[in-house]
């Protein structure tokens, strides 16, 4: 049976096909620092990817050395609600293929509490920012080639 869809259509349709798997992925990478999951982190990026979180007071480096940071400095908080919205998507070239890298530009807001997980405390910390994400897709789909946090504010913490 021939094919009779139109060129077109087939394009857009790769097109939000490649966008619901980058949102994915954004999504993934929230979940992952929210649970704490440093493997699950480390699995988002391509095998040289780096994440800069200087403006945040942290680190910027490899995801391995990056993952042991976040870590270490979330651990205090039992509580981790990475919120990422006002997504912008747009897709770039590489090598003279179409669509083959993304960048993401997104608003993140953060409350984290010292409360243990389920617990009702009201968040100690809250902060907010923008992310930029850039992301490659590989033969095993979107990965995320960098992170790089721009800190906008935030409510100092309360003592534990």
């Amino acid at each position: 049976m021939p094919n009779t869809v139109p060129m077109t259509q087939r394009a857009e349709f790769a097109t939000v096909r490649d966008r619901l798997a980058v949102d994915d992925l954004v999504t993934a990478y929230a979940v992952a620092v929210d649970d704490g999951d440093w493997a699950a982190y480390r699995q988002l990026f391509t095998a040289d990817g780096r994440a800069d979180y200087r403006s945040a007071g942290g680190i910027e480096g490899d995801t391995a050395r990056v993952a042991a940071w976040l870590a270490e400095s979330l651990a205090p908080f039992g509580m981790r609600q990475h919120l990422i919205v006002n997504r912008q998507v747009r897709f770039g070239v590489l090598e003279n293929d179409t669509g083959d890298t993304a960048g993401v530009r997104a608003d993140y807001l953060n409350p984290m509490s010292f409360a243990a997980p389920g617990g009702s405390a009201a968040p100690d910390l809250v902060c907010g920012g923008r992310y930029a994400f850039a992301l490659l897709r590989t033969p095993d789909g979107w990965r995320l080639r960098e992170v790089v946090v721009q800190e906008k504010w935030r409510r100092p913490p309360s003592v534990p």
